[in-house]
């Protein structure tokens, strides 16, 4: 079977989309800020072009790594707070009257 004029331009377009969609995609990020940590270190490679590491406990504990650095500490805004989990509830004792 022989590929038509019309077969071959819709190959052709097919083609075409595919490679525009695919030099379109934009590299997905990760996310800027970890919930689990409260305190977040934004370092800063040049005036313009920085990172966060959201790994700390404590503001101490980022400052000491801050220190002699182009860095800041910083209050994470997404930390979502401690992991608690739920008491177990008591048991009340039914008193009769």
């Amino acid at each position: 079977m022989k590929p038509t004029q019309s077969h071959t331009l819709v190959r052709t377009a097919a083609w075409t989309i595919l490679a525009a969609t695919m030099s379109l995609a934009a590299p997905a990020q990760a996310q800027t800020y970890d919930p689990n940590y409260p305190v977040c270190l934004q370092v800063y490679n040049s005036a313009v072009d920085y990172h966060f590491e959201c790994s700390y406990t404590s503001m101490a504990q980022c400052q000491a790594s801050a220190s002699g650095r182009a860095a800041q500490c910083m209050v994470n805004p997404y930390y979502a707070g401690p992991q608690t989990k739920p008491r177990p509830h008591k048991k009340r004792a039914h008193v009769q009257q």
